[in-house]
């Protein structure tokens, strides 16, 4: 009868929620405290995956668009940890929220196919924090999507160099690469453009 009992409680789990999405999360930063190094914020973190067949599309050949941005999620959490980044907002008050991203997909992931996910930061505002993520085969080394993401920060009373430079001090703010600087203003056009629309 527990048998049974346990096993209805994890059928419940798993109809409820998405129990292998929160099982990768906690077992990808799990795996970076025990056998990584910290990174500084300039240096890239990677994580790996494969390409399985619960992350196709309808014809069953290739990486669906959503399993992206999943993997995205894994990703980011890890560069969180890796360079204490989070933890310090979180130290000061503050929590951090995918504010906005960009794919672009260059080329598909076949199934079968294994594959990494480069994270690096890029740029930092008041407010917000930019990273930029990568997919790579690992066959043959082509990057196959390309990312620009907005973390933007929450409850936090100082602004987001404060934080780097609790972190590193020597760290100087970069100038936008001009992909990105493109990026920010078409959202500040987008932004403008639903203001007028109340």
């Amino acid at each position: 009868m527990e048998c049974f009992s346990c096993v209805a409680m994890i059928a419940i789990f798993y109809i409820l929620f998405d129990v292998n999405y929160f099982l990768r999360v906690i077992l990808t930063i799990l795996w970076g405290r025990l056998f990584e190094k910290k990174k500084k914020l300039f240096e890239t973190t990677t994580i790996y995956g494969i390409c399985f067949t619960q992350d196709v599309d309808l014809i069953l050949k290739h990486m669906n668009n959503a399993r992206y941005l999943r993997e995205l999620d894994f990703a980011r959490f890890y560069f969180y940890d890796r360079t204490e980044i989070y933890g310090t907002i979180v130290k000061r008050g503050g929590s951090a929220v995918q504010g906005a991203s960009s794919i672009r997909y260059r080329r598909a992931i076949p199934i079968f196919t294994l594959y990494k996910v480069t994270t690096k930061l890029i740029y930092w505002e008041d407010k917000h924090f930019y990273i930029e993520q990568q997919f790579i085969t690992l066959t043959d080394n082509f990057i196959r999507a390309v990312v620009l993401s907005r973390q933007t920060t929450t409850g936090l009373k100082v602004p987001v160099q404060d934080i780097i430079a609790e972190l590193e001090p020597e760290i100087r703010q970069p100038e936008p690469t001009k992909e990105l600087q493109l990026w920010l203003d078409s959202m500040e056009e987008s932004s403008q453009s639903l203001k007028k629309q109340k």
